[in-house]
């Protein structure tokens, strides 16, 4: 089988629903997988703008330590999961609030499925988390969906 990210809020490539925005009620949206590789031990999954204005992407949302058991994230849940800092300073989700008027941005949902436990004070930001995951990661797949102020 092979790793794949959906959620039941907007279709691959399509528009993120305002309530899971910063313009709405800054909901995380649903999200569920299928395909986890033998040998899963831990899933990790970062959310981030590569069209922020800015040199790097803007971070939404950093979550290490999901068990493999677990198939999805409901709404505005992070299923038990270790919450990371975001670029707005804070640990969980910080929904879609781009500049308005600088067009459609995209939001990349990336899910790992790792072969080891990570360590939870490894569990910072995106980059502690990418440098925890060096060397162990088994899987990844990608959901993008996209988001625009006018």
């Amino acid at each position: 089988m092979t790793l794949r990210i959906t959620s039941s809020a907007f279709e691959p490539g399509g528009p993120i629903p305002m309530g899971h925005t910063g313009e709405g009620e800054d909901l995380s949206p649903p999200l569920a997988w299928t395909g986890l590789p033998e040998g899963t031990k831990e899933l990790a999954l970062i959310c981030d703008d590569p069209d922020a204005p800015r040199p790097t992407p803007w971070v939404h949302w950093v979550l290490g330590k999901l068990p493999p058991t677990l198939r999805g994230l409901e709404e505005g849940d992070s299923g038990g999961g270790l919450e990371g800092k975001n670029d707005s300073d804070e640990k969980g989700w910080s929904g879609p609030f781009p500049p308005s008027g600088h067009g459609v941005h995209h939001y990349h949902f990336k899910l790992y499925a790792l072969d080891t436990l990570l360590d939870a004070r490894r569990i910072g930001t995106k980059d502690e988390l990418l440098a925890a995951m060096k060397g162990h990661i088994l899987e990844k797949s990608e959901l993008v969906g996209t988001y625009e102020r006018k």
